[in-house]
């Protein structure tokens, strides 16, 4: 029984990768034509594959669900079409035995997963970030489409670059008044943190009062504010390239200050369910290949698992947006989909035991 598990587990496993692979090929493929009219200053193609090369991890982290199911298709659909689940089959190995040979892959799967969210894809994000900022000549003046906004109290801030270390570029600030009033509008060349403040250096101060308007330049000064430097690397990145630890304690920051975190919850809630969608997804795959698509060919798995995949992706981009416009709970909008396979899994797998 041993033997059978590392055979069919080695099976399932090299078709996962293989189609991980695949996909991953496509997704830099397209990246590459996506990038290419956004090349200007020093961000040449070199820096564009560069770039591309960084945020691979990322890349392979929304690729897995995707891949588990059709190369799970594949995988049990070679061992279909050679005959050996109907020898499994015959020597008494139930549907739910085999199953699990499937899974203990996958369970590997998921904790490369994890490893790679957690660890691999915020930092090589940030770092791919920021050098596409900098090399697009972005931190030299106001960016308002590009760039980092954030607001503490009644104060609004923009950066057009931020980078590791606790230094910021083309630093924007603008404090209005009970009123709603603009009082104070400041543009900074870059700012530094110096342990508990930051300071700003080379930048200009605009007055708004009631009856004038005053200018005044500076060198440097002191910028007292709770936004620490952890706080502002979480707002270059987009929520789903931020770990789950990190995640919870900004969403609470930016509740805190009045702001929506809906991005923020549902990006979490995707990655700590991802195991469980891993699962359904790998349920559906083994319930297919024993059941509608028992006797069907390679190509039909495959078309069969796209169509699958596509349509759960689909059912997961309406849902949390959805969330976040009519208020209900991102938990609901990304665990909904997962309970339907699992449901819908189960059901196939009990009819063809």
């Amino acid at each position: 029984m041993r033997q059978l598990s590392r055979y069919t587990g080695r099976v399932v496993l090299g078709a996962i990768l293989l189609v991980l692979l695949v996909i991953l090929a496509l997704n830099v493929i397209g990246a590459i034509a996506d990038g290419l009219g956004d090349l200007r200053n020093d961000y040449d193609f070199p820096e564009l594959l560069l770039y591309i090369a960084a945020t691979l991890p990322k890349r392979a982290y929304e690729s897995l669900p995707f891949a588990v199911l059709i190369g799970a298709m594949l995988g049990l659909g070679t061992l279909a079409g050679n005959s050996e689940l109907v020898v499994m089959r015959a020597a008494g190995v139930s549907l739910l035995r085999i199953a699990g040979f499937a899974a203990r892959p996958v369970l590997l799967v998921i904790l490369g997963g994890a490893l790679l969210g957690e660890y691999l894809v915020p930092p090589a994000g940030q770092w791919a970030e920021s050098r596409r900022m900098a090399l697009r000549g972005e931190q030299e003046s106001f960016s308002a489409r590009s760039g980092i906004w954030n607001r503490e109290g009644d104060e609004y801030m923009h950066f057009n670059a931020v980078y590791p270390g606790g230094k910021l570029s083309g630093v924007a600030r603008y404090r209005f008044d009970g009123q709603r009033r603009l009082r104070e509008a400041s543009f900074a060349a870059r700012a530094r943190f110096e342990g508990d403040h930051w300071v700003e250096e080379e930048g200009v101060i605009t007055r708004l009062g009631d009856d004038a308007i005053t200018t005044d330049s500076f060198q440097s000064r002191r910028w007292d504010t709770g936004l620490a430097p952890e706080l502002v690397t979480l707002t270059l990145m987009p929520p789903e390239s931020l770990p789950v630890r990190e995640l919870r304690s900004y969403a609470a920051y930016l509740e805190s200050e009045g702001l929506r975190a809906g991005d923020y919850w549902l990006a979490f809630w995707n990655k700590v369910l991802q195991p469980a969608v891993i699962f359904s997804l790998l349920l559906i795959a083994v319930s297919f290949v024993f059941g509608p698509l028992r006797e069907s060919t390679t190509g039909f798995r495959v078309f069969s698992g796209v169509l699958v995949g596509v349509v759960f992706q689909m059912s997961l981009n309406l849902l949390g947006p959805s969330s976040l416009v009519f208020g209900f709970s991102p938990f609901w909008a990304v665990a909904t989909p997962v309970l339907i396979c699992l449901t819908v899994g189960l059901l196939l797998l009990r009819r063809a035991a």
